[in-house]
């Protein structure tokens, strides 16, 4: 898991917006998908990904996806929703939804003061509810292999209890208007994230591949914390399985197994992603760009970006502020 830190490190999770809700029974909140969330909370659409994800701190609650398929919650529950898919949230008997699209604009006005709602009835459901914001190109690499919904619960260890009691402190601090708590906010975002998926991983069955099934396995996770520390340097099959301890042929049975790719090729994913990301967040020439990400020339950076992106590099970039423009 040491290899998620890496990485989470690098895609640059942001908080985005917090808020606070209660409701009492019947309730039922549409929640668009996150595209249409960025553009209601004006984020920096399509540069980047919202992920969304509720504590239930009280009471009880259901969520159904918009393809029908629907979860019990139960207090402690962290749903989360990794591609930003649309759902409703929902307690008591099925109503029909509120569109959350349409309280945004109050909600934002209200910062963290609690928002009521519902019906009336005594089971009083009480949610953080938070927008994380994540690079989508690096963070393709763990969200690609992610279902459209994560549910965990955070209140079987010590570790859950104190993440529970924390967001809830600095929740409270923040509506106290006290200093550096919107920052502590910001922070524990992050940390409800990983935490996911830290759980998440430890709940996969032994058969089940992708990147965050391959993080389990030695070789594959040693391999990759070195790609992603030391992408820069000149790597063949050979320097890496040396830098591991096995065989060539064991481990780039790993990766196949896992990751579905040769090493050398998701090394070279990450590079393109790296220089993608660079593009678009930075003046750097090109040429600076190929080196820092461990091309010897520009040219053969140039060629390996337009066939995994369609595009050259300077056209690539300037595609993408045109869109962030509009």
């Amino acid at each position: 898991m040491d290899l998620l830190s890496d990485v989470l490190k690098v895609v640059n999770l942001e908080s985005a917006v917090y808020f606070n809700a209660e409701f009492s029974d019947p309730w039922c909140v549409h929640m668009p998908i996150s595209r249409e969330v960025a553009r209601i909370l004006q984020l920096d659409e399509p540069a980047e990904h919202v992920i969304i994800f509720h504590l239930l701190c009280d009471g009880h609650a259901y969520v159904y996806l918009d393809d029908g398929s629907h979860v019990a919650l139960r207090p402690g529950d962290i749903v989360s929703f990794p591609h930003g898919d649309g759902h409703v949230l929902g307690g008591g008997h099925r109503i029909e939804p509120i569109e959350a699209r349409d309280a945004f604009p109050t909600l934002m006005a209200r910062g963290l003061e609690p928002a009521r709602g519902g019906g009336g009835g005594t089971d009083i459901a009480r949610f953080i509810c938070g927008f994380l914001v994540c690079e989508p190109r690096l963070s393709r690499s763990y969200l690609d292999g992610l279902p459209p919904i994560l549910v965990v619960n955070v209140r079987d260890d010590a570790a859950g209890q104190w993440l529970e009691n924390s967001l809830k402190f600095s929740v409270g601090e923040a509506i106290r208007k006290r200093p550096g708590a919107e920052g502590m906010l910001a922070k524990l975002s992050e940390v409800v994230f990983a935490e996911t998926l830290r759980r998440y991983v430890h709940t996969l069955p032994e058969d089940v591949t992708g990147w965050l099934a391959g993080t389990r396995d030695p070789e594959v996770s040693r391999a990759l914390m070195v790609l992603h520390r030391r992408f820069a340097e000149p790597w063949t099959v050979a320097a890496l399985a040396h830098e591991v301890g096995v065989s060539r042929t064991v481990l780039a049975d790993r990766f196949r197994h896992f990751l579905n790719m040769p090493p050398m090729a998701y090394l070279t994913r990450w590079r393109l992603r790296l220089g993608a990301r660079a593009l678009l967040t930075s003046s750097r020439s090109v040429a600076e760009i190929a080196a820092d990400v461990g091309y010897e020339s520009e040219g053969a950076f140039n060629r390996a970006f337009k066939r995994e992106y369609a595009l050259p590099p300077a056209r690539y970039r300037k595609a993408g502020r045109i869109a962030t423009d509009r």
